[in-house]
């Protein structure tokens, strides 16, 4: 049976434009890695209705599961919410839960609360709710798709709020070896090992540090010990062609 797999959608102009640097993919990537789901696609996407809709409909339909991130504010730019209810053709309404987990957390901090506020209570008709203990402001869930939001802090706190939710695979174990040579040097040898362990992803990074040529080779997969019989047998090719 294979892995689950999983797609991330992260929306934002300011993403694009750089004056915002994503750290999501990563924290994401790394938790779905350790719990053998397989993150094999990523859309990094504009305040655009359009295409959120176009690309939710897309991966919903290729992948067992979608995340996305971002855009699920009071401000007039957060339109995810819009964008994924008309991709599951569904209508948007004052959650009651939602509404009453936006009081509860404004009441506690003494801060007061206005309709911007509480348009991060309307959800699509139907979604369940991801809980946000952090602002109280939560993310939903409909279908295969987990609706999030983009600041990290509280991305993080929904993701861990999730994970135990979603069906996991075969844990993915990953080991890295590096080799002080050109990468032209290794490709060969590579080509040999990649044709001999199919079940393994390999990937080959090169670095140039202190003038001096090198590349990282990254095997992956759900048995560790394939992939200490790919390593040594490669160490040993590329030591022969020495």
């Amino acid at each position: 049976m294979k892995n689950p797999t999983a797609s991330m959608v992260v929306i934002g102009d300011e993403i694009l434009s750089g004056r915002t640097s994503d750290t999501n993919i990563n924290y994401l990537a790394r938790k779905l890695f350790k719990i053998g789901i397989e993150l094999k696609e990523v859309r990094i996407l504009k305040d655009c209705k359009k295409s959120i809709i176009c690309s939710v409909n897309n991966l919903k339909k290729s992948f067992d599961y979608v995340f996305t991130c971002g855009g699920i504010g009071p401000t007039h730019d957060d339109i995810t919410t819009e964008s994924i209810a008309e991709a599951f053709d569904l209508k948007i309404e004052i959650h009651k839960e939602a509404k009453k987990k936006l009081k509860d957390y404004y009441s506690r901090k003494n801060k007061k609360i206005n309709s911007a506020i509480f348009k991060m209570a309307k959800i699509p008709l139907g979604a369940s709710l991801i809980d946000n203990n952090l602002t109280g402001a939560p993310g939903f869930q409909i279908g295969n798709v987990y609706v999030m939001a983009g600041v990290p802090k509280i991305f993080k706190e929904m993701v861990l709020n999730i994970l135990p939710t979603l069906e996991t695979g075969k844990p993915i174990f990953t080991k890295t070896y590096i080799f002080l040579i050109g990468e032209g040097q290794i490709a060969s040898p590579l080509n040999e090992i990649a044709k001999e362990f199919t079940d393994l992803k390999i990937g080959s990074y090169p670095f140039l540090k202190d003038e001096e040529y090198g590349v990282n080779v990254t095997f992956s997969g759900v048995s560790f010990e394939l992939i200490e019989r790919a390593g040594s047998k490669l160490k040993s090719i590329v030591n022969g062609v020495k």
